[in-house]
Order: C-alpha cells, then sequence, then structure tokens
C-alpha cells in the first residue's frame, strides 16, 4: 500500500513515519512517496527518515520527487501537510495582523483567513490532481485551516477527503485521565469546526462522567484548558472549550501577548526551523521537536498565567496517530471511532449538508460517517456560523478573485473588528504575498 505526503520536506513528517513503523499488521504501508517543492526540505527529512528506519525490519520504502503527478501516481492514500508560503510567509501574517490590533494566528482571525485565501487555490489544484491521477486514493487533510480547506477539497474529491487535528485528540486524553478513564474505552461528545469546538460529554460506561470534572474546582483547574479558560468559566459554559477558543473568549489578552512578544510564534518557528534544515539529523530533530512541544501556545499560556505544560502534555503523538488509525479503518475494513473534519450532512442543524464539521465519526472501508450529536448551545452556534459564513467567503473570493469578497471574508469574521481594518489588511497582505495581489485590484 501507498501513502503519499505532500509537504513531504515538513518537519513534522517523520512523527508520521515513526506511526508506521510501528505498524505490523498486514495491509500496512510499505512505500511512502514525500513531495515538496523544497528539494533541500526533502533532503533533509529523507535523511532522518532514513536513520529512523535503520535495523527496522521491512521499514516502509521511502522515495522523494518534486513532481506531483509522479507522488500522487498509485497512491492509496494522499497525507496533505502543504504550508503554502513558508513560514516566512505565517509569519508574515502575524506581523500584518497586529499592526492592526487583531490577531494573526494561522487558523484564526485575520491571520486564518490570508492563509487560507493564498491556501485554498493550491488545495483546489491538488484536489483536480489527484481526481485525474489517483481517483481511488483517499485524501487525509492536515493542511491549515484544516476545515476550510477540507472544505474546498472536498468540493472536488467529495467524501474522499478527510481533514485530521490532534487537538480534539489531546482535549480528550486530558479529560479523560483526570476522570480516570481509558480514553480509548470512552465517548467523547465533541462538536463544532476546526479550532472552534466543545468538549460537553465524556461518556464512560453509559455514564456521563463530564459534570463529575465540572464540579471539581480543583481538577478542574489542574490540566490546560482548566489553567487557559479559568474554572469559572469551564463551570459557567458547561463543557470544556477546544484551546483556540482562547483567542475568542480571551481575544484583548492574547492580542496583547502576541504584541508584546519579542517575536510571533511563526518567527520563532521559523528561526528554530532553519537551525535544524542547516544541519538536519535523527537527533537534532527530536531536541528541535521537544522544544516545539514545550514552548506551543506559550503567549496564551502567559496570557492565561497557566504557567508551563504539563509534562505529559509534551509526548507528541496525536495527529499522525489519528491519521494511521484513519488509515487502517479504511483499507482494513477496521471500524473505529474518530473525531474528523467531515461534510456535515445533518449533523449540526444551524450548517447545510456541504458544510466542513468537526465531530466524531464511525470509520470503516466506506470512509468516515458523522455521528448524530445534541444540538449546540446558542452561544456556540453563534460562533459556529459566524466562522462558517467567513469561510464560504473565503472559497467564494479564491473562485472568483473578488476584492469585495476577499475583503467581506476578513469583514465578517467574529475577530476583525472594523470594515476599515479588512480593507487595510487585505491591502497589506497583498503587499507581503504577491500571490493575493490581484485581490487587492480588481
Amino acid at each position: 500500500m501507498k501513502l503519499t505526503i505532500l509537504g513531504g520536506g515538513g518537519f513534522r513528517v517523520p512523527l508520521v513515519y515513526r506511526a508506521l513503523l510501528g505498524d505490523r499488521a498486514e495491509g500496512r504501508v510499505t512505500r511512502v512517496t514525500l513531495h515538496d517543492v523544497d528539494a533541500d526540505r526533502l533532503a533533509a527529512i529523507g535523511g532522518v527518515l532514513a536513520e529512523q528506519a535503520r535495523d527496522v525490519p521491512g521499514a516502509p520504502a521511502v522515495t522523494v520527487t518534486t513532481d506531483l503527478d509522479e507522488a500522487l501516481r498509485g497512491a492509496d492514500f494522499v497525507f496533505s501537510a502543504i504550508r503554502v508560503g513558508g513560514l516566512a510567509g505565517r509569519a508574515a501574517d502575524e506581523r500584518v495582523a497586529l499592526a492592526e490590533g487583531v490577531l494573526g494566528q494561522e487558523t484564526v482571525g485575520a491571520g486564518g483567513i490570508a492563509y487560507g485565501l493564498r491556501t485554498v487555490p493550491v488545495a483546489l489544484d491538488v484536489a483536480r490532481r489527484v481526481a485525474r491521477i489517483a481517483p481511488d486514493a483517499w485524501v487525509i487533510n492536515f493542511t491549515n485551516p484544516a476545515g476550510l480547506v477540507t472544505e474546498a477539497m472536498s468540493r472536488v474529491l467529495g467524501d474522499r477527503v478527510i481533514g485530521i487535528c490532534d487537538s480534539p485528540v489531546g482535549l480528550g486524553r486530558r479529560v479523560a485521565r483526570l476522570l480516570g478513564a481509558d480514553p480509548d474505552e470512552a465517548w467523547f461528545d465533541y462538536a463544532g469546526l476546526n479550532h472552534l469546538g466543545w468538549l460537553r460529554g465524556v461518556r464512560v460506561a453509559g455514564r456521563d462522567e463530564l459534570p463529575r470534572l465540572l464540579a471539581d474546582p480543583e481538577a478542574l483547574g489542574s490540566f490546560e484548558e482548566g489553567k487557559l479558560f479559568g474554572a469559572d468559566w469551564l463551570r459557567s459554559l458547561g463543557a470544556i472549550p477546544n484551546e483556540y477558543l482562547h483567542y475568542y473568549y480571551f481575544n484583548r489578552e492574547a492580542v496583547r501577548a502576541y504584541r508584546e512578544a519579542a517575536r510571533t510564534r511563526g518567527a520563532y518557528l521559523r528561526e528554530q526551523q532553519a537551525a535544524f534544515y542547516g544541519s538536519p539529523s535523527l537527533d537534532s530533530w527530536h531536541a528541535t521537536l521537544a522544544e516545539r512541544e514545550a514552548t506551543y501556545m506559550a503567549a496564551n499560556r502567559e496570557a492565561a498565567g497557566a504557567g508551563a505544560r504539563a509534562e505529559e502534555d509534551l509526548q507528541p503523538g496525536g495527529y499522525e496517530r489519528v491519521a494511521l488509525a484513519l488509515m487502517r479503518a479504511i483499507a482494513r475494513d477496521e471500524r473505529t471511532t474518530l473525531i474528523l473534519n467531515v461534510r456535515n450532512r445533518a449533523t449540526l442543524p444551524v450548517l447545510d449538508a456541504d458544510a466542513v464539521v468537526e465531530v466524531p465519526c464511525f470509520v470503516d472501508a466506506n470512509g468516515a460517517h458523522p455521528v448524530s450529536v445534541s444540538p449546540l448551545p446558542l452561544h456556540a452556534a453563534g460562533l459556529v456560523t459566524a466562522v462558517k459564513a467567513a469561510e464560504r467567503e473565503v472559497l467564494a473570493a479564491a473562485e472568483s478573485g473578488s476584492r469585495e469578497t476577499a475583503v467581506k471574508a476578513f469583514a465578517l469574521h467574529p475577530l476583525v473588528d472594523s470594515v476599515s481594518v479588512a480593507r487595510r489588511l487585505l491591502a497589506a497582505y497583498a503587499r507581503e504575498h504577491p500571490e493575493l495581489g490581484h485581490l487587492a485590484s480588481r
């Protein structure tokens, strides 16, 4: 079975390959093709994977290529983790937004919209090529903004593209640990959009155990989300929000922390990874990964006074485990339940059938099937519909090239507080990203 990884020169690719090395069952991935537009990054990651595979019998064979059509030919699964514009683009997205006093995070607010505007056309091209060259392949999308990009690709590939994210996995693992439950045995009532979801229940042996956690102030304030949001706010919500909702619920504090930081997250990662790619090895990859995990959402934790991340949260093992579990379920018809980004159908009544949502799904050989969930409360439904409206304008702007539509995408987002700011954001992003120049002039 062949797996093609788009963005194959990306820093997190060795996490995926490490997971594949541990899969010894029949019907496993035997060939991996890495594709990237940057041959030097491909060579660096290819070398790290070769070190990982050393002395591992039957390790999947690895090839690298800068030819997209060649990479897709014969693929059974395509893992998409591209970054249009690289980390330099991410740093620019953050810098431009913060100059206007709004959030520039890569998936949330102005930064997410800018990233989406330049990523969606590339993702659509990938989807069309998959449909032409590997029509039987399943696409697993991790390219950010993951929900938006998955929805764009689904317009070409239908249900054969499935988005994944490690945030719900980490949240469920932390809550289950506090409840003394095995996360593999618990049912998580989670719903929303990518990076905009809420855990509303944790059923263990048929009983919802989340109220027990919400009633325990000490336990509630002891883990990542409790420290970020505060026990009082979690009890008020009656749910545990995805960590990215800190950007919404504490927006002023988050923006202030980002503006006061010595450098943005994108600038930090750009500098950190430049050092790794300058002298790549498996040891330096491990060291860089450990530092990356320790500094995740550092500005938000500083704004909340949450302190350093817990030791148990520093171990990677999120999105690559979801990807492998998803591939196993489809390829071997090993039925499982995962929280995924899929077309809504009738799962969340506040959205239409084609809107991509993040919800629990049953997965089998026929793909991912969203499970019915309880309705979102009004405050959550309001955020979800507002953000989805902005995403739809991003898709329309990417298709039409309309400046007015791109401005509308920025202006409708809940974290952009002025149409005038939206216009200035588009003009500034167009100066930073030549591929957006046509949007500022039409």
